[in-house]
C-alpha cells in the first residue's frame, strides 16, 4: 500500500491543483461567486480520483505486495503479479531475468567444474614427476648439502600440490568427508610423521602429551590435513636448534581441546586479527619466501565446515600456541 501510495503521490498532487484551479476559475466566472457548486465540483471530482485509485490499487495489489515483501526464494519471482498490463510487464521482465540468472548460474558452475577437474588431474599428473625426481635424488651420490637442499625444494613442491589439491576440494566439502570417531593420537602421530623431514631438517622435536584413548568427532583425512598446516607453520616459524613443537590436549567439560604450541618467533599483535584471512602472510611470513597466506585460510575454512573451532595466541619472540576445540555431539 505503501508503495502505490508513493507511486500515485504525483497524480494526487496534480489532481487536487487541477480541482483548485478549475474550482477558482468557476467561483470567478460565476456573478454571485456561489461556493456551493465549486465545493460540488471538487467533491464529485475526488469520488473519481478515489474511484481510480481503487479499481488501480485492486489490479495492481499483487505486484505491489510482491515488490514490497523481500524474496525468501529466487522462485518466489516467478509469481503472478496480477492481470494488469503493468504488472504483465513486470512479470515478464522478472522471469527473463530469472532464466538469464540461471543460465549465468549454470554457466559459471559448468566453467567452476572443469576448473576444478584440471587442478585434480594436473596435481594427480605432477605428482609423478615429483616422485620420480625424489627417487632420483636417493640413487645419486652427490654432497649431502647438495641433496639436502634439493630434497627441501622437492617437499615444498610436495606440500603446494596438496595444498592446490585440497583447495580444490574445498568447494565439493560436503561430497568428500565422512564424519566419525577417531582416535585423536593416532592422526595427530600421522600428521607429525608426514611432516618428519620438516622437523629433521629444521632441527625441531615433537613433543606429544595426548591420551591414547581421546576421541573426536572429525574426519581423519581432513583432520590430518589442518594439522599438518599447522604442523608446517610452526616448524617453519621456529628459530634455533633444538627447539620444540608441543601437542597437548585435554578434556574442557563435554570438548576436546588440542593446543599445538611452537617456541618460534611468534605473531605481531597487530597481525594477530587477520591471520585467517586469505593470502595474508603478515610481517613475520614475509621473512619466508614460502609463506603463500593461505595456510591459515584453509584450516579455518575446514574447520568451520567440519564445526570446530579454532583460535591462535601468540607473542613476538616467545611462540604462537594454535587451539583446535572439538564439541562433542
Amino acid at each position: 500500500m505503501r508503495l502505490f501510495l508513493k507511486e500515485q503521490l504525483p497524480l494526487i498532487i496534480f489532481y487536487i491543483g487541477q480541482i483548485i484551479l478549475v474550482g477558482m476559475w468557476y467561483w470567478l466566472a460565476e456573478e454571485d461567486h456561489s461556493i456551493s457548486n465549486v465545493i460540488y465540483g471538487a467533491l464529485l471530482s475526488l469520488v473519481m480520483l478515489l474511484l481510480y485509485l481503487a479499481f488501480r490499487f485492486n489490479t495492481q495489489k499483487k505486484m505491489y505486495t510482491r515488490l514490497e515483501t523481500p524474496l525468501g526464494e529466487m522462485d518466489q519471482s516467478l509469481n503472478e503479479l496480477g492481470e494488469s498490463p503493468m504488472a504483465e510487464a513486470v512479470s515478464d521482465l522478472l522471469q527473463n531475468q530469472f532464466q538469464l540468472y540461471k543460465n549465468e548460474l549454470y554457466s559459471t558452475h559448468q566453467r567452476l567444474e572443469h576448473h576444478t577437474a584440471f587442478i585434480n588431474r594436473w596435481v594427480h599428473q605432477m605428482k609423478t614427476p615429483v616422485s620420480v625426481i625424489q627417487l632420483t635424488l636417493q640413487d645419486l651420490d652427490l654432497d649431502d648439502e647438495i641433496t639436502d637442499g634439493m630434497q627441501e625444494e622437492v617437499d615444498r613442491l610436495k606440500k603446494g600440490l596438496e595444498m592446490a589439491l585440497y583447495t580444490s576440494r574445498l568447494d565439493r566439502f560436503e561430497q568428500d568427508f565422512k564424519v566419525e570417531c577417531i582416535p585423536l593420537l593416532d592422526t595427530l602421530e600421522q600428521a607429525v610423521a608426514g611432516n618428519r623431514q620438516w622437523f629433521i631438517r629444521k632441527e625441531v622435536y615433537p613433543e606429544i602429551h595426548i591420551p591414547s584413548d581421546l576421541l573426536v568427532i572429525s574426519d581423519a583425512k581432513w583432520l590430518a590435513f589442518i594439522l599438518g598446516q599447522v604442523i608446517v607453520n610452526a616448524v617453519n616459524y621456529s628459530v634455533g636448534m633444538g627447539k620444540k613443537v608441543v601437542f597437548k590436549a585435554y578434556k574442557h567439560g563435554s570438548n576436546t581441546l588440542l593446543e599445538i604450541r611452537d617456541e618460534g618467533i611468534g605473531i605481531a599483535k597487530e597481525d594477530l586479527g587477520r591471520v585467517f584471512d586469505p593470502y595474508f602472510t603478515g610481517n613475520q611470513g614475509r621473512q619466508y619466501q614460502e609463506s603463500t597466506g593461505m595456510g591459515l585460510f584453509l584450516v579455518r575454512e575446514v574447520c568451520d565446515k567440519l564445526g570446530h573451532q579454532v583460535e591462535i595466541e601468540s607473542v613476538v619472540g616467545e611462540g604462537t600456541t594454535v587451539r583446535f576445540t572439538f564439541h562433542q555431539y
